[in-house]
């Protein structure tokens, strides 16, 4: 049995990792200010023993013994990372000092979400570890952007000043059960619009890609991830390499609701951008991992839980 710490634990990817290492007969220490994380989330399995939920913003001092370190606390959707942009810069930036600054004192391993959003828009595709990056660093996305490429720097620079054990993986597009309706990410936005007949709104001629990862493949990764020596640091892609137009996806939403909705088109978002697909390559040889579970069979299962969700 280990003490973990999961901040943004009460979120979507969060919750579904938190409840993983329980199912392993870890202690678990949740930490979320409940900025987009919500108690729902964790609702299952907070009277757990072992589990203990800690009401904190990462920007804060932290002070607590556990052997691993989970650092998911951000805002993922551009709508909830743009509203305060100072504030998501500041959870990348000093919840990652606070964090390294605990995980070095505590010599616990401590791994870091990253995001694809460390590529920005990309010149080359997929994109592989080794890709620098084609990043604005004064755009409206910039906040959540730099923030994680400044996250994913200090990281680094802890692990070789200071010798503390890292890890850092990089999220592509996560979709699954525990997504906020609201929080503006194109899956659910897609399958809420299609669920209540509205117009699923695509931005720009919707023929951007994105690849959509499942949340128990992410979960999986995550852990193998984790479960590497200490000489494994990363960065390493966690996504499915499975690319599909953002038009794809809204066509294939429309056909699993048997929804009536139309496509309504829109302007695209700034910096906004035109291709995702990673390079696994080192996942696969490195960790073995994989994801598994098709878009389709995803979306189903995505699409039930929001049936229940809001009472469709």
């Amino acid at each position: 049995m280990k003490r973990v710490l999961v901040t943004g634990g009460a979120g979507f990817i969060g919750s579904h990792l938190c409840e993983r290492l329980l199912n392993e007969g870890n202690e678990v220490f949740c930490m979320d200010n409940l900025e987009t994380g919500s108690i729902r989330n964790i609702e299952t399995f907070k009277e757990n023993p072992l589990f203990h939920f800690i009401q904190q913003d990462v920007i804060d001092p932290i002070d607590i013994d556990v052997d691993q370190i989970f650092n998911l606390a951000c805002p993922a959707s551009p709508p909830r990372y743009q509203k305060d942009p100072v504030h998501t810069l500041k959870t990348s930036v000093l919840g990652a000092l606070n964090l390294l600054e605990l995980a070095t004192n505590t010599g616990a391993m401590i791994m870091q979400a990253s995001t694809s959003e460390v590529y920005g828009d990309p010149t080359i595709s997929p994109q592989p570890e080794t890709y620098w990056g084609n990043v604005n660093p004064i755009g409206i996305r910039s906040c959540y952007d730099e923030g994680k490429r400044c996250a994913e720097t200090l990281f680094f620079d802890y692990g070789r000043q200071f010798g503390t054990k890292i890890k850092v993986i990089r999220i592509f597009n996560t979709y699954g059960p525990r997504m906020d309706p609201q929080d503006g990410r194109v899956v659910s936005n897609f399958i809420v619009q299609a669920l209540k007949n509205e117009p699923l709104t695509v931005y720009g001629d919707g023929s951007q890609t994105r690849s959509f990862c499942y949340i128990g493949d992410l979960i999986e990764g995550i852990l193998k991830v984790m479960q590497t020596d200490d000489s494994f640091t990363g960065p390493v892609n966690l996504g499915n390499p499975g690319e599909f137009t953002v038009l794809e996806l809204a066509r294939l939403v429309l056909e699993l609701t048997c929804s009536k909705s139309e496509i309504q088109f829109r302007p695209l978002p700034q910096d906004d951008p035109k291709r995702r697909k990673p390079d696994i390559t080192l996942a696969r040889q490195t960790l073995g991992w994989e994801p598994t579970v098709k878009l389709e069979e995803g979306l189903i299962t995505t699409i039930q839980y929001f049936r229940e969700c809001l009472r469709f």
